[in-house]
């Protein structure tokens, strides 16, 4: 085989180990929201691009090398999934930089804002004042959540994939023993049998898997019940 020829069978090989990583691990890592998920675009990127050109590494053990990537990408995803100690040692987690007008410059620090950075983006979005401000999340990607005195609360996940965020909880002035008793009361005995929770306005909304279809139609009912009522 030619180096030519090698190299465009590696080229081949990479875009259909690019294509099975992107559609095993899901579409959002085309536009990644969380730092794993930029890491493994960076490294597969340059597993690829430093494996074309090199004549020593043959097509096969190319492909070894991706498998055993994929491999390694798939094994964190289920730990983040099941453990969110893990998740948040990986990702992070959401900070809340300003409550109530305050600011707590200790989260500042944790998601690594300055004065002149915090400021600069509150003026982004036309935010003059802390003082104009309810309250302001730095997510795991660095995005922030804003909420404006007057508006609506938005929902915040308590729980996903079965596993609770407690620094959510913090941050909506909940605790732990409150999520459990809310999800007895839409049928659910436990958070892992969960596939999402968010909580509005004081709401707790939950999604179950597909083997709890009837506790999802109980949460749905009780929701709408409780929205008619306010």
């Amino acid at each position: 085989m030619t180096g030519m020829t090698l190299v465009a069978v590696k080229l081949l090989v990479g875009f259909i180990g690019l294509i099975i990583v992107i559609n095993v691990t899901g579409k959002g890592n085309l536009a990644p929201k969380s730092a794993s998920d930029q890491i493994q675009n960076y490294v597969l990127g340059g597993i690829i691009g430093g494996v074309i050109y090199n004549d020593d590494i043959h097509v096969e053990a190319f492909i070894i090398i991706l498998a055993i990537w994929l491999a390694l990408v798939l094994g964190l995803r289920v730990l983040k999934r099941r453990s969110v100690i893990v998740k948040h040692l990986v990702d992070g987690r959401a900070l809340t930089v300003i409550r109530d007008g305050k600011i707590d410059i200790r989260n500042c620090r944790r998601a690594g804002l300055s004065a002149n950075e915090l400021s600069f983006r509150l003026r982004a979005e036309k935010i003059y004042s802390v003082l104009d401000v309810r309250r302001v999340i730095v997510e795991q990607n660095g995005e922030f959540i804003i909420v404006r005195r007057g508006e609506q609360t938005p929902r915040f996940p308590v729980i996903t994939d079965g596993q609770i965020h407690h620094d959510i909880l913090d941050i909506i002035g909940r605790d732990e023993q409150w999520l459990r008793a809310e999800l007895k009361t839409q049928g659910f005995k436990r958070p892992r049998q969960v596939f999402l929770a968010e909580y509005e306005s004081g709401e707790l909304f939950c999604v179950g898997y597909s083997t709890q279809e009837d506790a999802q139609e109980n949460a749905l009912r009780a929701f709408m019940r409780r929205g008619r009522r306010g």
